[in-house]
């Protein structure tokens, strides 16, 4: 028998500075049986990063074909299409004539550096993706927030990233592999 997903409940309140963005997000997100708590963290991480009414969680590891998240217009185009991870040339390149804007957030430390080095130049003509990485360290703190039941803090400033969860707080400070033109 096939196991379940964890569902867990996030009130994820996004201060972002940056884009000047102050809003509180209530979240059921869906914890798939093979998603680990830092791949979830991220998820969440991304999120908050990209934070806006219309973004959404979408079904992530269950779907091939869908993003982790995704913003569509209200005519239904994808105007953002967020992915996490180490997808291949070939997901790339169909994210990239999907969606109007298309970020990736790989992680794992030099795994994630081996597969930058691996597709960076195959991913030169695309003017509309955006690939930012996050240290092995910082998601790996980011992991020890996780919990069923989570009211998050994000605090956006200059590019870093502040998030806390009652007494704990963990630093993530994003590196811009490749930005759109």
């Amino acid at each position: 028998m096939a196991q379940k997903a964890t569902i867990y409940k996030v009130e994820l309140s996004v201060s972002d500075m940056d884009r000047h963005y102050y809003e509180t997000h209530k979240l059921t997100v869906a914890k798939h049986p093979s998603e680990t708590d830092e791949r979830l963290m991220v998820r969440i991480l991304a999120f908050a990063l990209n934070a806006h009414e219309h973004l959404e969680m979408t079904k992530g590891l269950s779907t091939d074909d869908e993003p982790d998240i995704w913003q569509k217009s209200l005519s239904g185009e994808i105007d953002v299409w967020v992915a996490l991870g180490l997808p291949s040339e070939k997901v790339i390149r169909q994210s990239c004539g999907k969606a109007g804007k298309v970020i990736i957030y790989p992680y794992g430390g030099r795994t994630a550096e081996m597969w930058w080095d691996k597709v960076k130049n195959s991913t030169t003509r695309f003017d509309n993706l955006h690939v930012t990485n996050f240290s092995e360290a910082e998601t790996g703190a980011l992991a020890n927030l996780a919990s069923r039941a989570m009211k998050l803090q994000v605090n956006i400033q200059d590019g870093d990233v502040m998030i806390s969860v009652d007494d704990s707080v963990a630093y993530v400070t994003p590196v811009k592999w490749k930005s759109a033109a």
